[in-house]
Order: C-alpha cells, then sequence, then structure tokens
C-alpha cells in the first residue's frame, strides 16, 4: 500500500500507470463507447436539474473503473461522481488518509447525450489533499493526456507545455454554465466581460483543462468545487507548465473550502489577471 513517500507513489506509477491507462480505455470501449449515439430514452436520468445528466453509460463506467482501480492499489478507495450521488458521505474520503482515485467517467454527459464528441474520462490519483497523477481520455478521437506530479505532461506520448498568451490578443477563457452558478458567482464572472477578454461558455471541464494544458486556451473561470472535475485536469495544467488560483489567491483544494469562482490558467500572469476582474466585478 502507498505510505506517506513520494518515492513510493512513484514506484506505484513506475509499476502499475501503463495498467490504469488500459482500464481507463477498456472502460470507455466496453461500457461507453458502444451507448455512444444509441441512448434509449430510459438510459438517461436527471440529477440535480436539467443539465445534470446521468446515463447508464456514466454508471457502468463507473462501476467498472471501481473495481478496476482498486484491484490495482489494495488499501485504496475510488470517489466516483454517481456513487457520490447515491450517498455523497463516500466524498468524504478524498480528506481521509488512504489514497484515493478519484472518478468522473463521462465527463461532459450533456455532450455525450446530444451524440457531440466533447466528452471525455478523467481519473486522478491523489493522496491526503495531492493529486500525484491523471488520465484525460477523450475516447472519439482516442486521445489520451497523462501527468504524473514532478514527471510533466503528456497527450499521446507528446510533452504538453502551455505557454503564455500572445501579447496583444484577448483572453480566451470558458467560463461556467450558468445552471452551477450562484448570483453572486454570477456577477463574478460577468466581470470577464471587458476589454482583452474574451469569455465562452464551458464544455467538459476535462477538455478544457486539456486545452489550457496545450495552449489551445487561455484559461477557465469555474464556479463548483467537485474534485472529479478538476481533479485530472489541474494537474495536467499544472505539469504543463500552468497554474491554478482561487479568488482568495490559494491553489485550489481539491478536498474543498475554495473561495469561488476560480481559474486555471496558462501562466501565473494570466491566473492573477483573471482572479483580479473575479474579485472586483462591477
Amino acid at each position: 500500500m502507498i505510505e506517506n513517500h513520494n518515492e513510493t507513489i512513484d514506484e506505484f506509477l513506475t509499476r502499475r500507470a501503463f495498467d490504469v491507462e488500459e482500464a481507463v480505455r477498456k472502460a470507455a470501449a466496453q461500457e461507453i463507447m458502444p451507448r455512444w449515439r444509441r441512448l434509449a430514452e430510459h438510459e438517461v436520468d436527471r440529477k440535480t436539474g436539467p443539465h445534470d445528466l446521468v446515463t447508464d453509460a456514466d454508471r457502468k463506467a463507473e462501476l467498472y473503473l471501481t473495481e478496476a482501480l482498486a484491484a490495482l492499489l489494495p488499501g485504496s478507495v475510488v470517489v466516483g461522481e454517481e456513487a457520490v450521488h447515491a450517498d455523497p458521505r463516500s466524498y468524504e474520503a478524498i480528506r481521509e488518509e488512504a489514497p484515493v482515485w478519484i472518478v468522473d467517467p463521462v465527463d461532459g454527459t450533456r455532450q455525450f447525450v446530444r451524440g457531440d464528441t466533447g466528452f471525455c474520462t478523467l481519473v486522478a490519483l491523489a493522496l491526503r489533499g495531492v493529486v500525484y497523477a491523471s488520465w484525460t481520455y477523450a475516447p472519439v478521437d482516442d486521445r489520451l493526456a497523462t501527468a504524473v506530479r514532478g514527471h510533466g505532461a503528456h497527450l499521446d506520448g507528446e510533452r504538453l507545455r502551455a505557454g503564455s498568451p500572445e501579447p496583444g490578443r484577448d483572453l480566451r477563457v470558458a467560463t461556467s454554465h450558468p445552471d452551477f452558478t450562484t448570483d453572486e458567482q454570477k456577477l463574478a464572472l460577468l466581470s470577464l466581460r471587458t476589454d482583452g477578454v474574451a469569455p465562452r461558455p464551458c464544455g467538459s471541464a476535462g477538455l478544457e483543462y486539456l486545452a489550457v494544458a496545450q495552449g489551445a486556451s487561455d484559461a477557465t473561470a469555474f464556479s463548483w468545487e467537485a474534485a472529479w472535475d478538476h481533479a485530472a485536469g489541474q494537474l495536467l495544467v499544472e505539469e504543463a507548465g500552468g497554474t491554478h488560483l482561487t479568488r482568495a489567491g490559494k491553489p485550489f483544494d481539491i478536498r474543498g473550502g475554495n473561495t469561488l469562482p476560480f481559474t486555471a490558467a496558462r501562466d501565473t500572469a494570466t491566473a492573477h489577471r483573471v482572479v483580479e476582474l473575479l474579485s472586483n466585478p462591477a
């Protein structure tokens, strides 16, 4: 079992990272892609609202990953989006002592239900609030982005480098869907509608983080804390040279208690610019 040492985590990842990748790919191949563009009406349910959906693909892929990941790392626990919806108390495992797999089986369920391509599977491995490794898999295009703390971020084996925005160009910022924001958060996000910033509604959080890590987008501005949406992508951005920052001026904490909205950005200057705007709504 993983103990308190980074070296032990590194050893596990050296031995089993490929097995995690295979589990993610198999979950998508067996449980997600056969249902893409083939969902029956009874296979789609609402959770908290019309844009918060769950499908049989979400449920079955999460069950597959829960079994596979726990078997790879004895003593670990799995925190998955659908299991937490069924039992909110299970989210507490993120704050406890055991290594935790954080799983979003279909990130971008709205897009999946519509038959769009913009969804992915997210897996992160964390210990005591620190994310050590992540996997972001876009099954339609068979793209896999991985990150290991201290060892960089990669997309299909190629190193990712976020870089910095081009001087003089508007910052491209993906922002939270209105359904997932409070009135106060909406006001903060509206502050991004200003000169030098080009905000747009976000799609799959995982793919938005990948876009930042690639330098295809400059920043995100998200208003919810669910670790399964953020853990994998934030490590990807960090290891590509970017950063994440809350309105309190602190890095985002997957265990919660963050001042929202927060940002993840290609570089520190961009993160501070976005946070400055979010903290001073007009």
